[in-house]
């Protein structure tokens, strides 16, 4: 861990070559994306209308989930948005030309079948990749003292990835629209955002950023390993990234969506839970040293007013805060639950604000902790812990994975019928 020096502040950004490199790139980016859009607009207004808005839509709640991976260190809102920027706008802008680049060479390598066949496995994830981890490159160019942990890393390279998917997207319902050829049809615009949104886009260039990213910041924050060393673990990470795509993107296990319904959830699941696992595997391990991190600037205070050695165990995990702000509700209501909610983004704070000794932070974040401790006592509820209910808590994110399953099943069956 290498916590964010109290001079690392954004208008310092703008002495660096780097920074007005990326906005120019991302002008570019904006301006092609722009001129893509407005051709769509005037030929299909009301289905390009539908495309944004259904994708805009999906984009949030990934958005809100990357983003608060990191609970105790939050990443600055407009890196986030440069990342998911660089992925939507200057990824795509070099995949669509670099894509038919490779495909065309393959064809003439090879032949026009082997590149139909295994154009999209190698021109996708060799494009499309080196176009994304070039992002998280960016970030680190111009905001390198912004990215103290690995976990910072995945949270850049899931959000590039996040962006180039709604993106591509995008693109492609709009295409179908067009292929289609029924005028302005909204039609194709569900078919394509049930498929590619929902179906593929659960564990596809999200998970592949997160991925890649992961290489990046081991590449950049552990200092105390070798230089060759984490250049190794950094290539192995894109490497996965890589692969992941690449069987994605591969005829291998292909099934069509019209085929059958239940070879096609076996096949995504197949293609898409090894990914899936791997990252949670990466960004619970560095969550946890993060997490050790920051809670021991709280333990070394040995201060129960500001946290309990309960609160000090909640604090470091996600579903342990979820079971005290509803253990508060059903206690103290309402203003039990947002006592504890502000409580806990309080201790947050002021173990940051340790970190990097900020004093000025350390006051203004320590008088919210009391501030807010006061408050629970005056509910009757001086703690914000709860039981321990990591077994119940298990049991019910296995109940939200079988049922979404299941669900997605359906939805195949479904498609399969009416097909």
């Amino acid at each position: 861990m290498h916590p964010t020096p109290v001079w690392a502040v954004a208008r310092k950004s703008l002495l660096l070559p780097a920074f007005w490199l990326v906005t120019i790139l991302l002008a570019v980016g904006g301006v092609h994306l722009f001129s893509v859009l407005r051709e769509a607009f005037l030929e299909y207004p009301k289905a390009t209308a539908l495309t944004v808005a259904l994708f805009a839509v999906y984009a949030v709640p990934f958005w809100l989930f990357v983003g608060a991976l990191d609970y105790l260190e939050r990443e600055p809102p407009l890196l986030l948005a440069t990342a998911f920027g660089w992925g939507g706008l200057v990824a795509t802008m070099v995949a669509i030309p670099g894509n038919t680049a490779v495909h065309n060479l393959l064809a003439k390598v090879y032949s026009p079948e082997f590149a139909a066949s295994w154009g999209p496995a190698i021109a996708g994830p060799t494009i499309e990749e080196t176009a994304r981890v070039l992002g998280v490159v960016a970030i680190v160019l111009i905001a390198h003292a912004q990215i103290n942990s690995i976990l910072d890393g995945v949270i850049y390279g899931a959000l590039v990835g996040l962006g180039f998917q709604v993106v591509e997207d995008i693109v492609y319902a709009v295409g179908a629209v067009d292929v289609a050829g029924r005028g302005d049809d909204v039609g194709p615009v569900f078919a394509t955002f049930f498929v590619r949104g929902f179906l593929a886009g659960l564990w596809s260039h999200t998970l592949f950023g997160a991925l890649a990213g992961f290489g990046v910041g081991y590449l950049v924050v552990r200092g105390d390993r070798s230089l060759a060393r984490r250049a190794g673990i950094a290539t192995l990470a894109f490497g996965g990234a890589w692969a992941c795509h690449f069987l994605w993107n591969s005829p291998l296990l292909a099934v069509e969506v019209g085929d059958n319904g239940y070879a096609l959830i076996a096949v995504l699941l197949a293609k898409g839970i090894p990914p899936l696992l791997m990252i949670l595997l990466l960004v619970r391990s560095a969550r946890h040293r993060e997490a050790d991190f920051y809670i021991q600037q709280l333990v070394d205070l040995d201060d129960p007013d500001i946290a309990t050695p309960a609160e000090l165990r909640v604090l470091s995990m996600g579903h342990l805060r979820a079971n005290a702000r509803r253990h508060a509700y059903g206690r103290a209501g309402t203003a039990g639950r947002r006592a504890v909610r502000r409580l806990q983004r309080a201790q947050a704070r002021l173990a940051v604000a340790i970190s990097r000794t900020d004093p000025v932070a350390v006051d203004r974040w320590r008088t919210e902790v009391l501030a807010q401790r006061g408050r629970l006592r005056v509910l009757g509820h001086s703690e914000a812990a709860a039981p321990d209910e990591r077994t119940g808590s298990m049991r019910r994110r296995m109940l939200y994975l079988l049922v979404g399953i299941a669900v997605m099943a359906a939805l195949c069956v479904g498609v399969t019928a009416l097909s």
